[in-house]
C-alpha cells in the first residue's frame, strides 16, 4: 500500500518513497504505476493527490504529489525555476580520485530504430549540471551523493558514465543491467513562501547493502 510509503504529508503536499520497480506514470505497456494508485493517498481528502515530478521506473525515494490543483501549480513553478533542492544517492561502478566535484555536461536525446532513446553529452545540448561527494568506498565501488541544479531526463545517471566515467550500478542503458539499479533519491525540500517548507528523507533501501557511512551522511 501506497500509504505506508508516505514520508510528509500536510493540507498541500504528500511525500511518498516511491518503490524501486514502479513507474511514476502508466506505460505503454499497461501494468501498475503510482499514477494508478493514487486514490490510496486521498487521506481524508476527496480529491486524490496529482504527481508534480516524475522518478524513473528503477529509481526509488521521494516523490512529490500535491493535495489541490492551487499546490500543483506553485510547486511546477518551484520546481521549473529550479528552487527544489534534491538529493540523490548511488552506488557508481567504480572510486573516484577526487572527494568531490561539478559535473558541467550538456545533455541531448538520441534515437534510433533499433536502440530507441537514450541521452548523452554534447556541448550543443540543454545545459546540466550536478554537484556530488563521495560518501563512501567499498571494493572497487562508491556511494556517491549527488546534487543536481537542473532536471534533465537521465541527469544523473548519464553524468556518473560521462561526467564520472563510472556507470551506475544495475543501470540497463546506461551501465550493465547486473542486478536492480543503485539510484535513490534520498531528499527532497521544497520551499514555500509563509510556510515551513516541504521537507523529507527517504532510508536508504536494502538493495544498497550496508556501507560505512559518517553521521552527517547518516542522519
Amino acid at each position: 500500500m501506497l500509504i505506508d510509503t508516505i514520508l510528509f504529508i500536510d493540507g498541500e503536499a504528500i511525500v511518498i518513497d516511491k518503490p524501486a520497480g514502479l513507474p511514476v506514470t502508466r506505460p505503454k505497456r499497461g501494468g501498475e504505476c503510482v499514477e494508478a494508485r493514487l486514490r490510496e493517498l486521498k487521506q481524508g481528502f476527496a480529491r486524490s493527490p496529482m504527481i508534480v515530478h516524475r522518478l524513473d521506473q528503477d529509481t526509488s525515494g521521494c516523490l512529490l504529489l500535491a493535495r489541490n490543483p492551487k499546490a500543483l501549480k506553485r510547486f511546477n513553478a518551484t520546481f521549473a525555476e529550479g528552487g527544489a533542492r534534491k538529493t540523490y544517492w548511488a552506488v557508481v561502478d567504480g572510486v573516484p580520485a577526487a572527494e568531490e566535484g561539478m559535473i558541467d555536461l550538456p545533455l541531448a536525446k538520441r534515437s534510433t530504430r533499433e536502440r530507441g532513446w537514450w541521452m548523452e553529452g554534447d556541448p550543443k545540448g540543454k545545459s546540466a549540471r550536478t554537484a556530488w561527494r563521495v560518501l563512501a568506498r567499498k571494493e572497487g565501488s562508491a556511494l556517491i551523493e549527488f546534487n543536481p541544479e537542473t532536471g534533465r531526463t537521465h541527469q544523473l545517471r548519464v553524468h556518473a558514465r560521462e561526467g564520472l566515467g563510472m556507470p551506475i550500478m544495475g543501470d540497463p542503458v546506461y551501465g550493465t543491467a547486473d542486478g536492480p539499479m543503485l539510484l535513490h533519491a534520498r531528499a527532497l525540500v521544497v520551499p514555500r513562501p509563509g510556510k515551513r517548507p516541504v521537507e523529507a528523507s527517504a532510508p536508504l533501501p536494502g538493495r544498497f547493502g550496508s556501507w560505512d557511512l559518517a553521521d552527517d551522511a547518516a542522519s
